[in-house]
Order: structure tokens, then C-alpha cells, then sequence
């Protein structure tokens, strides 16, 4: 199996990771550039900082929930990370679909917070960094739990999963979801689970009292996620009792992560440590 050049693999919900965890779509690309096509069983690719500075991120790509966007949206990130002294994991986790149900992606996410949390690896705290739909993912980690799903048991369940602190890139809030999309007649998205959980999990209505700090960053001209998105979230970070710093880049592509060069939005790495310092998680 793959671990993507990561220095360890953990996997969620078995003691063990038996055979191929997750199906890339090009074996032979560089870990920078992989995409995650298929997942058996959602694992935490671990990396670990030279010199640590005792936080640690998790880092959540984005791939629209039916991919993932494994490389420039999560081990890019995670070195990144790494370079500024975080332990940094990149989780590879399931898609809504048939197999799994709407709910696979949050649980997955939840328990990876868990996961991390348990190994002692974070004692000074846990953030989250997630770009496109990771990036709505990331705000459901500070948005309530459907009542009505079930979680899958899990051993560490007393264990928080809020971040500490959030980094939310590009994502779609909720402009996919049955009543809030910008378009009147939008089809509903494939496969129904993956609609299902856009509709159910709407994290800028969701948000618990006193949300962490939050760092936003879309692009003004996103033809994929409109920045009614970034909108929306820094207005429920706001009205939840939570500070945010909210950046808008006026002419960005959809997908900026950390490889956008000759372009002002690639200036948003260096804006969000110089956030991180002054939030006190750096």
C-alpha cells in the first residue's frame, strides 16, 4: 500500500490497515500530485515536523467528496505545515455513497481528531486545515452533530473532536444544499448520499456557541464554490461569538491550495501563519 511519503499510517477504525486502504488514480505520480479514487478503509497519513512545536493539524483535501485531492490539497499542505513546526495528518476518509451513507466523511473526520488526540501528539493544541469540500468539512467539526445519525462506537468517544483552531479554504458551506443553492433550478448532486449530507450538514446555520478562531480564504471569481460561501461562514462565525479573519482574492482559480504561482492568492499561506502567530497557535 501507499502511505503517500507519510512517516506513518494510522488506520481509524481497526487496530491494523490489511491490504490496500485506498486506491490512487495514477500509481506512478508523485505523492505531491496524488489522487485518492476509492477508500476501503480511511487511514491517517502521519508526518512529522523537524524541530515540533507540540500542536499539531489536521489536514482535510478537498476532490468534491467523490475524490481526493490527496497531494496538492493534502500532502503539500501537510508539509507546509510540518515546515512551521506541526504535526500534520492528512486524512484519506470515505465518500457519502451507498456503501457507506451521508455520514461516512463526518465520522471519519471526528474520529481522526480522536485519534490524533489520544497519541499525545497535540498537547498544546489541534487545528484543522481543509480546502474545498474538506474545507466544509472542517467547519462541520465546529458545527453540531445530527441528532439523528448514529455514530460509530469508538473507544476513544470521550475524546474531543472540536479544533482548536480552523482554516477553512474555498469551501462549499452550503451553496450545494436543497434551499440555499445561488442557482433556482440546480439538479441535486450525485450520488443522493452525497446531496443527502450537503443538505443535512450546513455548517454556517450549524455552528456551536463560541466557534475557534477561524481563518477564511476563497477566491472573488470561483466559478465552482461561489464566495457567497465565505460570506455566509464568517457571518455565522460572527454571530456564534467567534473571531474570524476572512480573505477574499478577487481573481483566483477554484482550487488555489499552495501552487498558484504569479497570482496575489498565493500569498495566503504566508497571511495565514502570520494569523496563526497572532491567534497564539504558532
Amino acid at each position: 500500500m501507499t502511505n503517500l511519503g507519510a512517516d506513518t499510517v494510522w488506520p481509524l477504525w481497526a487496530d491494523t490497515v490489511g491490504g490496500d486502504a485506498f486506491t490512487v488514480q495514477d500509481v506512478a505520480a508523485p505523492p505531491e500530485q496524488a489522487v485518492v479514487t476509492a477508500v476501503a478503509a480511511p487511514v491517517l497519513l502521519g508526518f512529522a515536523p523537524a524541530v515540533p512545536n507540540g500542536r499539531a493539524m489536521l489536514v482535510l483535501g478537498g476532490g468534491g467528496y467523490v475524490a481526493l485531492m490527496a497531494g496538492r490539497e493534502g500532502v503539500q499542505v501537510a508539509r507546509w505545515l510540518t515546515g512551521l513546526g506541526y504535526h500534520a495528518f492528512v486524512l484519506i476518509h470515505r465518500f457519502p455513497e451507498a456503501a457507506t451513507g451521508p455520514s461516512a466523511p463526518l465520522d471519519d473526520a471526528r474520529e481522526a481528531m480522536r485519534r490524533i488526540r489520544v497519541r499525545g501528539l497535540a498537547p498544546d493544541g489541534l487545528g484543522v486545515v481543509g480546502l474545498s469540500s474538506g474545507g466544509h468539512l472542517a467547519a462541520c467539526l465546529a458545527a453540531e452533530y445530527p441528532a439523528e445519525w448514529t455514530e460509530p462506537p469508538s473507544p476513544r468517544a470521550a475524546l474531543p473532536t472540536r479544533p482548536d483552531v480552523l482554516v477553512v479554504g474555498y469551501g462549499p458551506l452550503s451553496t450545494n444544499a436543497k434551499g440555499r443553492t445561488l442557482l433556482p433550478d440546480k439538479p441535486p448532486l450525485p450520488p443522493a448520499e452525497k446531496q443527502a449530507m450537503y443538505d443535512r450538514l450546513q455548517p454556517d446555520t450549524q455552528l456551536l456557541p463560541g466557534p475557534p478562531p477561524m481563518f477564511i480564504v476563497y477566491s472573488g471569481n470561483d466559478p465552482v464554490v461561489p464566495v457567497e460561501n465565505a460570506l455566509r461562514l464568517y457571518g455565522a462565525v460572527r454571530g456564534a461569538g467567534g473571531v474570524a479573519d476572512l480573505h477574499i482574492f478577487g481573481d483566483a482559480p477554484h482550487g488555489f491550495a499552495l501552487d498558484t504561482p504569479g497570482l496575489p492568492v498565493s500569498a495566503w499561506p504566508e497571511l495565514c501563519e502570520a494569523w496563526l502567530r497572532q491567534v497564539g497557535f504558532l
